[in-house]
């Protein structure tokens, strides 16, 4: 019959092991999952950004021989951004396991250095080296700069507009309610002395000299009459 020592180390030796196994990582950490959702563990999630980090570092270093030739260069370049796509999603995937937000980080780093690439968003293509140097490809990062100054300008600028540059505001010093307010009892007055009394009106005799309904009968029997005696009189 085991002690109670050896019992309670037992029992001591599966906790451990039960919890080593739920907080598993992938052993030796092997081959990085396809999709980054389909890693469970934080720690994991770094090792693997990490990964990618180090392959896009080595294709930048390649990318900068010009003499690879341009269909090689393309290739390279495809890769690196292909690379840039799979951090993205693993640098989501480590902030819905509650690690650092690199994409804002990146993001905001990008911008404060003046990248131009980074007018191209998130899932924007880039130029890498030598990529920077093929057919069309200058054309292509003058519009990102431009657009990257316009975007730049735009933030400025709404950063200055406050509500007061619209007047929202003009009322809570209390001078604009009062304005409003004299110019509101003015045209009130105004209107007021254009405005004809009705009940004045009704008070007098408008309807003096018109004819009552029995006059008015007389008054077209009486016509009836003449058009008749003229008739016959012709």
């Amino acid at each position: 019959m085991a002690r109670p020592a050896e019992k309670a180390r037992a029992m001591l030796n599966k906790w451990v092991a039960m919890r080593e196994e739920s907080n598993a990582t992938v052993p030796v950490r092997g081959r990085r999952p396809k999709l980054a959702s389909e890693c469970n563990h934080l720690s994991d999630a770094e090792f693997y950004r990490n990964q990618i980090l180090r392959e896009i570092s080595g294709g930048i270093a390649k990318i900068q021989n010009p003499a690879l030739g341009e269909h090689t260069i393309r290739d390279l370049n495809d890769e690196i951004n292909r690379k840039l796509r799979e951090k993205y999603h693993w640098n989501r995937r480590i902030v819905e396991l509650g690690g650092v937000d690199y994409n804002a980080i990146e993001r905001k780093k990008q911008i404060e250095e003046g990248d131009t690439q980074s007018a191209a968003g998130p899932g924007g293509y880039r130029y890498f080296g030598a990529a920077k140097e093929l057919p069309g490809v200058a054309e292509i990062l003058e519009k990102q700069r431009t657009r990257l100054e316009t975007n730049i300008h735009k933030q400025s600028m709404d950063r200055k507009v406050t509500p007061a540059y619209f007047g929202w505001r003009d009322e809570e010093d209390g001078v604009l309610l009062e304005l409003e307010e004299a110019a509101f009892q003015q045209e009130k007055k105004r209107r007021k002395g254009s405005v004809v009394d009705v009940d004045s009106l009704l008070a007098e005799d408008y309807f003096e000299g018109i004819p009552s309904q029995e006059e008015m009968t007389q008054i077209l029997l009486e016509e009836k009459k003449q058009m008749l005696l003229a008739r016959f009189t012709i």
